[in-house]
């Protein structure tokens, strides 16, 4: 029998893969796999339900991540999966795995971080589960939402002409990782050297404690403005366009030279010698807001400071970003995949 290796197919693979063989049974399911949330037909509304992971050794490293930022975290990048769907959260659950080398005290500390997000974001914690495990922390969290049925956006229903715009700064968060890593080595070597955080303080916190832009559904609402489609940024800005336009069957051209990055973001990433534009297309965890939305909404989205345009949709299927020298590159996906092959 042939074997498949997890890393031929990578993340998104390996779900297309699965989701050939899932069958739908109830009518009440809207839509399934595939999303950032499913979504489920409640009557007068739609309920969002989606579920994240986070694996010690993979998504965190605790010896620079405290508990309660990851506690805080782990409710946050849920709540970005329900905004992405231009929903507001309003439940969670927590499912927790920890080995024994975690004391009382540890887990209450993880859970300081949690009850802080869900007062944040005014959700309540509902239930889950804990269980042990032989080595490690791991971290399961599962968000449900509303929406109502007229106001959903999908990855899907990206047209041409519409314009594609992002929330936020994005490239921080995988420059705070870089620092963050950067210091743990520095400490490895020499234990007596105390980290040099201050003059990254942003970078690090966008990376430590990120935040789901509910508040931009918010924003919309009040603009009456629905996205024609929308998702997280989460895997790096190039892959997020890809999802869009598979989705959508459309493609994108992004302009450089509109896309927003923090002064801090360009003089780390010259300091790491990276290019930026690099880190924003394929380094991930912004958890900004990726969307298109039409032209009769331009003028209404413009009025809204987080957001900005960076390109447009296009009848084709060609996702091209246009260097500030006018060049035309090839958008291709190169951010985090979880079950690619990392040597």
């Amino acid at each position: 029998m042939k074997r498949t290796e997890l890393g031929e197919l990578g993340e998104f693979g390996l779900i297309d893969r699965l989701k050939a063989n899932v069958k739908i049974y109830q009518p009440s399911t809207v839509f399934g796999i595939g999303d950032d949330a499913a979504v489920i037909d409640s009557g007068t509304h739609y309920t969002l339900v989606s579920t994240d992971m986070l694996v010690e050794g993979v998504h965190f490293d605790l010896s620079y991540v405290p508990l309660k930022h990851l506690g805080y975290k782990a409710i946050a990048v849920n709540m970005s999966d329900i905004a992405a769907m231009n929903g507001i959260p309003k439940q969670v659950t927590v499912s927790i795995s920890l080995s024994n080398r975690f004391s009382v005290e540890a887990i209450e500390e993880i859970y300081e971080g949690i009850n802080a997000a869900c007062e944040n974001y005014k959700v309540d914690l509902v239930g889950g589960d804990t269980t042990s495990t032989r080595a490690g922390l791991a971290l399961s969290i599962t968000a449900i939402g509303e929406v109502s049925k007229e106001a959903i956006s999908y990855r899907k229903g990206a047209k041409a002409n519409d314009v594609l715009c992002v929330t936020g700064d994005l490239g921080a968060a995988y420059l705070g990782l870089q620092v963050l890593e950067r210091e743990k080595q520095v400490f490895l070597e020499n234990p007596e050297m105390k980290p040099e955080l201050n003059d990254h303080e942003y970078l690090v916190g966008r990376q430590l404690r990120p935040e789901g832009r509910t508040d931009i559904v918010h924003d919309l609402k009040e603009k009456g403005i629905v996205p024609t489609s929308m998702i997280d940024v989460s895997d790096g800005l190039a892959s997020e366009i890809l999802h869009i336009s598979k989705a959508s069957g459309v493609g994108m051209t992004v302009f450089v030279d509109n896309i927003p990055i923090e002064n801090k973001t360009l003089t780390t990433a010259n300091e790491f010698n990276v290019n930026p534009i690099t880190v924003v297309m394929n380094g991930g965890e912004d958890y900004e807001l990726l969307m298109t939305i039409s032209q009769e909404d331009y003028d209404k989205v413009k009025a809204i400071p987080e957001i900005t345009p960076i390109g447009f949709v296009t009848e084709d299927k060609n996702n091209i970003l246009v260097t500030n020298s006018g060049e035309k590159v090839p958008i291709t996906a190169q951010g985090w995949n979880h079950l690619q092959d990392k040597e």
